[in-house]
């Protein structure tokens, strides 16, 4: 009996050490396994991601500043470029203390970040988004958070109060433009879990925009003198320059989004070449045919458009369909900017809604169709078809444009009250913004 219980445990053993090899292996295996899945910082990645982060900030200085001050009256230029000196540079700092946490805190309701990430809590010269420095992703970000408040400001310009743009802005992004970037970027985010194809920014930057837009033009009320006397831009040249400036910035804006220089990159970069295309082609087209001659203005609208339109559909379309999809959203924003807006009344100064608003709704729906293989594009979400994706791309938008313009209605009112209402004086916005709100003059005689 001892023998056999000795040479028992003796086989046992050297069943073990027999066995050993292949558990070391396993556990190599298993380690590497761990190795292969912990980020990585990618060089690469990370320079492409820093160049995209500056070009999306030359879309705000001065791109957009130049685009709209082109577009405004000579007396309130400067103006203009003030707001979006002052709005950008507040959005950045409220970015650091507390956005990216409402954003990307790390919470996993479908609506909010949380507070894990107030001031940066956490974050370190080591921390990785993905392949690339959390930092980077922070301030690519915060770009995004900057441009989308100063998109807004076009549809009053030349008579908002400097104080309420300010605080307007301010609460805007707090309370809208977080959640709504939490929902649509955040993995925990309501959008995200629905697996709605918004790459870039339709919901979060452009629908969130021209809703706000439309709601605050109706709020601030028209400019004195709107539908009589002559509000023509006093520098489409100026205009030109700034639009060209944002068809460039906006390569930072989508082919960034992809937080890589891969093969995902490539197709978002030619996306945003052949969409915005299609939408110069589509507007001036459409102009020629109905106006009798296409113009300037129509063609950097159309550009507009059809950047904007591609933006949330940049990552699952074909380059064909990209000019399609463009081309359909300028035709959509001319029809609301010359037909649509003189029908209702309303003054959106530089018509934020018309394109921003109506590009970006054209854009997150056409997503959904445009992404189908048949179509040239990436294919649906999961085992979807396109019912089912347009489904879930139409709620993102429907959810976005209520939520945005409730709360966009509610803040226009308790800023007015603060400030002691919306608008300059009577007096103030016939001698111009520049000379009454800043006491400086855009061109000396």
């Amino acid at each position: 009996m001892n023998k056999l219980v000795k040479y028992s445990g003796l086989a046992a053993a050297m069943s073990l050490l027999a066995g050993l090899p292949a558990l070391a292996q396993d556990a190599t295996e298993a380690a590497v396994d761990v190795v292969a899945a912990a980020p990585v910082l990618d060089t690469g990645d990370t320079a492409w991601m820093m160049i995209s982060t500056v070009i999306v900030l030359f879309m705000i200085f001065p791109g957009i500043a130049l685009f709209y001050g082109g577009l405004v009256r000579s007396k309130n230029m400067l103006s203009v470029l003030m707001q979006t000196t002052a709005i950008a540079a507040l959005m950045m700092v409220a970015y650091v203390v507390y956005g990216y946490s409402f954003a990307f805190g790390g919470a996993t309701g479908p609506y909010f970040g949380g507070f894990g990430k107030l001031f940066l809590s956490g974050v370190t010269i080591d921390s990785l988004s993905g392949t690339i420095p959390e930092y980077v992703f922070i301030a690519f970000q915060m770009t995004f958070a900057s441009i989308t408040p100063v998109l807004i400001i076009g549809a009053f310009a030349e008579r908002i109060k400097f104080s309420a743009a300010l605080l307007f802005s301010l609460l805007w992004v707090t309370t809208v433009y977080y959640p709504v970037a939490h929902m649509a970027w955040d993995a925990n985010g309501l959008f995200f879990g629905w697996e709605v194809f918004d790459f870039a920014g339709g919901t979060v930057v452009h629908i969130n925009a021209g809703i706000a837009a439309l709601v605050g033009a109706i709020c601030v009320g028209k400019r004195i003198g709107y539908g009589k006397e002559n509000m023509a831009p006093h520098s489409l040249t100026l205009t030109m320059v700034g639009a060209s400036i944002l068809f460039v910035g906006w390569f930072g804006f989508n082919v960034g989004s992809a937080l890589g220089a891969g093969s995902l990159a490539g197709l978002v970069m030619i996306n945003t070449f052949t969409a915005t295309a299609g939408g110069i082609l589509g507007w001036i087209i459409v102009e020629g045919l109905l106006r009798g001659k296409a113009s300037m203005l129509g063609g950097v609208s159309g550009m507009i458009a059809g950047l904007v339109a591609i933006t949330p559909a940049a990552g699952v379309v074909g380059p064909v369909g990209a000019i399609f999809l463009g081309a359909i959203a300028s035709v959509a924003c001319y029809y609301f900017v010359a037909v649509v807006k003189v029908k209702l009344g309303y003054d959106d100064s530089l018509d934020v809604f018309g394109i921003h608003g109506i590009g970006g709704i054209v854009g997150a729906v056409g997503a959904g169709i445009f992404c189908a293989p048949s179509l040239g594009g990436q294919g649906f979400a999961g085992e979807r078809g396109m019912g089912e994706q347009l489904f879930y791309q139409i709620s993102a938008v429907g959810i976005t444009i209520v939520y945005c313009g409730v709360i966009s209605f509610i803040l226009y009112k308790v800023v007015g009250a603060l400030t002691g209402g919306l608008r300059v004086r009577e007096e103030a916005e016939r001698e111009g913004l520049d000379l009454t709100s800043h006491g400086e003059r855009a061109y000396h005689s």
